[in-house]
């Protein structure tokens, strides 16, 4: 989260700017980031919105830069900003999902979640970060090492914003049923199972102080635990990993990002591993023949030509 030096924030002038704006300033404050705001119209509309924005914040210390474009979808302009910019964070505000668009279409906030190189938080809730509970998700069944480095990431992503909320981190890792039938004997008994999982989450505990207490190993699938647990502990935040791949396979299968984006009422933070990152930073990058129509498309109000400190 340190690391984070410039970072896109999604506005919307049909939306209270609060409730993003407050995340935004808490997190730039933290790690010294610019901020990039953007609005995704194809109509000249945010014009004075996003100067009145960009003023303000700059009044109030804050590095701002501020443009409005469109490349044919929200969640295609936010990503082709993100790589324009160089974020390393995108935060935007949670859009409910129409029940009838939902069912003939892939919602763009999945559509972000899904393509988006960069870590994306997702803000769902009023709730302020300060003192609250952050609940790192992980899958400790996974023990590869694509998996651990994901895991690793997810946990330390959610101990720096404990700290920097004065919060408590809480670590979640759902496990499958006990299965008589299972080869291996560890998984044909709940506690064997349970004694594995903890096993494995304790290298984190160690390096990120996380109690017993506040280790969750619960038996389940982890799109329906993760919102219960969340909801349970009163989480202001739930930390989770994506590691689905892009093409038709994630379209039909989905992953657990994507199925409990609207069942937490939580904020969410959605990272993904290096691997998947390069090859989705690949897929966006502009080929020379778009480069007319992004320049055609975007009309940026940097009129401070702000920039991040390097």
């Amino acid at each position: 989260m340190h690391t984070i030096r410039n970072t896109l924030v999604v506005v919307d002038s049909k939306q209270p700017k609060d409730l993003i704006l407050n995340r935004a300033k808490m997190i730039a404050r933290a790690t010294q980031s610019h901020l990039h705001l953007l609005a995704c119209d194809k109509e000249r509309h945010h014009c004075s919105y996003l100067s009145d924005m960009q003023n303000g914040l700059e009044q109030e210390g804050y590095s701002v830069s501020a443009q409005q474009a469109w490349h044919g979808s929200s969640h295609k302009t936010i990503i082709a900003a993100q790589q324009a910019q160089g974020c390393g964070l995108v935060i935007k505000q949670h859009l409910p999902d129409n029940p009838l668009m939902k069912a003939l279409l892939t919602p763009e906030d999945w559509k972000l979640l899904r393509y988006c190189p960069s870590p994306v938080l997702i803000v769902k809730s009023a709730t302020p970060w300060n003192g609250g509970t952050i609940l790192a998700a992980i899958d400790a069944g996974s023990s590869d090492m694509e998996h651990r480095v994901l895991h690793s990431g997810i946990v330390s992503h959610g101990y720096d914003i404990a700290t920097l909320a004065g919060g408590t981190l809480h670590m979640l890792s759902a496990h499958p049923y006990p299965m008589l039938s299972a080869a291996d004997s560890v998984f044909q008994l709940k506690e064997s199972i349970q004694a594995l999982y903890r096993e494995r989450c304790k290298t984190f505990q160690a390096e990120f102080d996380v109690s017993d207490e506040r280790l969750h190993i619960e038996e389940g699938p982890a799109d329906v635990l993760i919102p219960y647990i969340a909801h349970k502990l009163e989480a202001v935040l739930t930390v989770i990993g994506s590691v689905a791949r892009t093409g038709l396979s994630g379209a039909l299968i989905g992953n657990t990002a994507e199925m409990i984006l609207h069942t937490l009422d939580s904020d969410v933070l959605v990272l993904k591993p290096d691997d998947i990152i390069t090859h989705l930073e690949e897929l966006a990058a502009p080929s020379p023949s778009t480069s007319a129509d992004t320049a055609a498309s975007s009309w940026p109000y940097n009129h401070h030509n702000h920039r991040p400190h390097t």
